[in-house]
Protein backbone atom coordinates (compact mmCIF):
# COMPACT_ATOMS: atom_id res chain seq x y z
CA UNK A 1 0.00 0.00 0.00
CA UNK A 2 2.97 2.23 1.03
CA UNK A 3 4.43 2.11 -2.16
CA UNK A 4 1.35 2.71 -4.32
CA UNK A 5 0.65 5.73 -1.97
CA UNK A 6 4.68 7.01 -2.71
CA UNK A 7 3.61 6.33 -6.43
CA UNK A 8 1.17 8.87 -6.77
CA UNK A 9 3.14 11.50 -4.56
CA UNK A 10 6.00 10.99 -6.78
CA UNK A 11 3.25 12.26 -9.53
CA UNK A 12 2.51 15.34 -7.89
CA UNK A 13 3.33 18.30 -10.68
CA UNK A 14 4.54 21.48 -9.00
CA UNK A 15 2.41 24.22 -7.59
CA UNK A 16 -0.54 21.73 -7.75
CA UNK A 17 -1.71 19.98 -4.05
CA UNK A 18 -3.98 16.48 -3.09
CA UNK A 19 -5.48 16.04 -0.58
CA UNK A 20 -4.74 12.55 1.89
CA UNK A 21 -7.98 10.89 0.34
CA UNK A 22 -6.99 11.60 -3.14
CA UNK A 23 -4.16 9.74 -3.06
CA UNK A 24 -5.42 6.71 -1.13
CA UNK A 25 -8.46 6.69 -3.59
CA UNK A 26 -5.84 7.33 -6.88
CA UNK A 27 -3.97 4.80 -5.53
CA UNK A 28 -6.81 2.24 -5.35
CA UNK A 29 -7.19 2.39 -1.58
CA UNK A 30 -10.33 4.44 -1.03
CA UNK A 31 -10.79 5.50 2.40
CA UNK A 32 -7.54 4.90 3.63
CA UNK A 33 -5.99 8.84 4.16
CA UNK A 34 -5.13 8.06 7.34
CA UNK A 35 -2.72 5.39 6.24
CA UNK A 36 -1.23 8.09 3.40
CA UNK A 37 -0.26 10.47 6.09
CA UNK A 38 1.55 7.27 8.10
CA UNK A 39 3.24 6.25 5.22
CA UNK A 40 4.71 9.64 4.39
CA UNK A 41 5.70 10.36 7.93
CA UNK A 42 7.47 6.93 7.90
CA UNK A 43 8.64 7.72 4.35
CA UNK A 44 12.67 7.14 3.45
CA UNK A 45 14.31 10.07 3.03
CA UNK A 46 16.34 8.66 0.08
CA UNK A 47 12.96 8.28 -2.02
CA UNK A 48 13.04 12.52 -1.93
CA UNK A 49 8.97 12.80 -2.64
CA UNK A 50 7.20 16.02 -2.76
CA UNK A 51 5.30 15.16 0.41
CA UNK A 52 4.23 18.80 0.97
CA UNK A 53 2.32 19.27 -1.75
CA UNK A 54 -0.34 16.60 0.06
CA UNK A 55 -2.34 18.37 2.51
CA UNK A 56 -5.79 17.96 4.02
CA UNK A 57 -9.44 17.54 2.87
CA UNK A 58 -9.99 21.61 4.04
CA UNK A 59 -7.36 22.44 1.98
CA UNK A 60 -5.04 23.36 4.64
CA UNK A 61 -1.37 22.40 6.02
CA UNK A 62 -2.26 19.43 8.50
CA UNK A 63 0.08 20.19 12.00
CA UNK A 64 2.19 17.86 13.30
CA UNK A 65 2.62 17.02 16.91
CA UNK A 66 6.31 17.92 18.24
CA UNK A 67 7.75 19.12 15.15
CA UNK A 68 7.56 22.08 12.91
CA UNK A 69 7.45 20.37 9.52
CA UNK A 70 4.10 21.92 8.91
CA UNK A 71 5.43 25.41 9.10
CA UNK A 72 8.35 23.98 6.71
CA UNK A 73 5.60 22.28 4.77
CA UNK A 74 3.70 26.30 3.97
CA UNK A 75 6.98 27.35 3.13
CA UNK A 76 7.49 25.07 0.51
CA UNK A 77 3.92 25.65 -1.08
CA UNK A 78 4.52 29.06 -1.22
CA UNK A 79 7.59 28.97 -2.56
CA UNK A 80 5.83 27.16 -5.72
CA UNK A 81 3.05 29.81 -6.12
CA UNK A 82 0.53 28.17 -4.08
CA UNK A 83 -1.32 30.58 -2.59
CA UNK A 84 -3.01 30.55 1.06
CA UNK A 85 -6.01 32.65 1.84
CA UNK A 86 -6.99 32.46 6.01
CA UNK A 87 -4.51 29.45 6.04
CA UNK A 88 -6.31 27.33 3.54
CA UNK A 89 -5.43 26.52 -0.27
CA UNK A 90 -7.79 26.95 -3.11
CA UNK A 91 -9.02 23.66 -3.85
CA UNK A 92 -10.66 24.65 -7.34
CA UNK A 93 -7.53 26.21 -8.51
CA UNK A 94 -4.47 24.12 -6.98
CA UNK A 95 -6.07 20.30 -6.54
CA UNK A 96 -3.84 18.49 -9.40
CA UNK A 97 -6.83 16.58 -11.01
CA UNK A 98 -4.88 13.96 -13.31
CA UNK A 99 -5.86 12.39 -16.07
CA UNK A 100 -6.24 8.41 -16.10
CA UNK A 101 -2.66 7.83 -17.90
CA UNK A 102 -0.97 10.07 -15.58
CA UNK A 103 -1.46 7.38 -12.92
CA UNK A 104 -0.79 4.48 -15.19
Amino acid sequence: MRQAFYQIVERIPHAKVVTYGQVAALAGFSGRARQVGFALAGMPEELDLPWHRVINAQGKVSPRKHTRFHEFQHVLLEQEGIVFVDGRIDLQKYRWDPAPEEID
